[in-house]
Formats: structure tokens, sequence, C-alpha cells
């Protein structure tokens, strides 16, 4: 099987999206897996499930023209990046409603809160704190969304981006200090 994914991955970077229903059938279990550590960071009710967040995520990389994913662990890394959107859009989407903005009907079994308010909060600041890291450093905050939003280790980083390990343990304490910073800043808590 490990061929033939390479071979889909190949694929998909050359823009056969047929490919990610036979990528996703392949690792489908391990995709779930990745949901719930994803989910595992949201509070303990929340409504969206794990295949319901995969579900998401595959149906947003389906959209796309290309996805260039080299190998195993960097399309996990896209999966990943894409649930943390998924997640992120559902913050917004909440706070949006909160505030009465763009109120739409919605059925009933989706009128649940997603997450808390505080939960929504915090999740957009860090988004926002992020945004503003990568225009700072992209390299630091493509490092915070493999290892944090991933879960990839440091090696497997280094491996993605081409750098030394050290490089990329540098940028990850560089930038969890500057993230933490921001914010508290954001959220108007002490430094």
């Amino acid at each position: 099987m490990a061929e033939d994914l390479t071979l889909l991955f190949k694929r998909l970077a050359d823009g056969d999206v047929a490919s990610l229903d036979r990528v996703v059938g392949a690792l489908y279990d391990e995709l779930r897996d990745l949901a719930r550590a994803r989910l595992r960071d949201e509070r303990p009710a929340h409504t969206l499930q794990p295949t319901a967040l995969v579900n998401e995520a595959y149906l947003r990389l389906a959209r796309q023209h290309r996805i260039d994913a080299g190998g195993r662990t960097q399309f996990f890394a896209i999966a990943s990046n894409t649930m943390r959107r998924v997640l992120v859009d559902y913050a917004r989407t909440r706070n949006r409603k909160k505030r009465g903005n763009a109120a739409e009907r919605v059925p009933l079994e989706d009128a649940e809160a997603l997450l808390t308010q505080e939960e929504a909060d915090e999740l957009l600041v860090l988004e926002d704190a992020l945004g503003r890291l990568a225009q700072a450093n992209a390299r630091a905050a493509q490092v915070v969304e493999h290892r944090f939003f991933s879960g990839l280790s440091v090696e497997e980083i280094a491996g993605i981006m081409g750098v030394t390990t050290r490089t990329i343990h540098r940028d990850w304490i560089a930038a969890r200090a500057w993230l933490r910073k921001e914010v508290a800043k954001d959220l108007g808590l002490p430094d």
C-alpha cells in the first residue's frame, strides 16, 4: 500500500483530486485519530464528533484543485491544518451568531453551540496571533502549525521544511514565547 499511497500523493499534487477518495479511504482510521486529538482541546461535550470533523475536512480538501502532499506526513499536516480551519470557522460562526450578525435559519440539531464563548474567543485570539506571527516570521508560524496542530515531531518538521532540527527547535521556542505574549495581551491577561 505504501507504493500506492506514494503514487496517489503524486496524483494529488498533479491535480487529480479524485485520488483524494482513495487516500482518505486508506488513511481514514488515522484521520479519525487525528480529529479526535484536535477535538481533545475543545470543551468536553463538543457536538462536533471526530467523524464529522474528518468529513468536513475532506469536503474542503476535495474543493482544492491541487493538494501538494509529497508524502504521508505532509498529507497529515495538510489535513490537520484543514481541521483547525474548520474549528476556527465554527468559532467565528458562533461569535457572529452571538452578536446577531448574518442571522440565518439553521436546523434544530445544529442550534447547540459548538464552543463555549470563552473557548471561541480564545481560539480566535490564537488564530489572529498566529496570523501576525506568520507575517513576522513565516517559518516559525509553520513550525507552530506542524507541531501544535498536526502533532508532528521536531524531526518530522525538519524533514518537511528542509532545515535542521536545531533550527526547528529554536523556532518552536521563540514562536511559543511570542504567541504566549501576544495572546495574553489580546485577552487582557498579565504577561
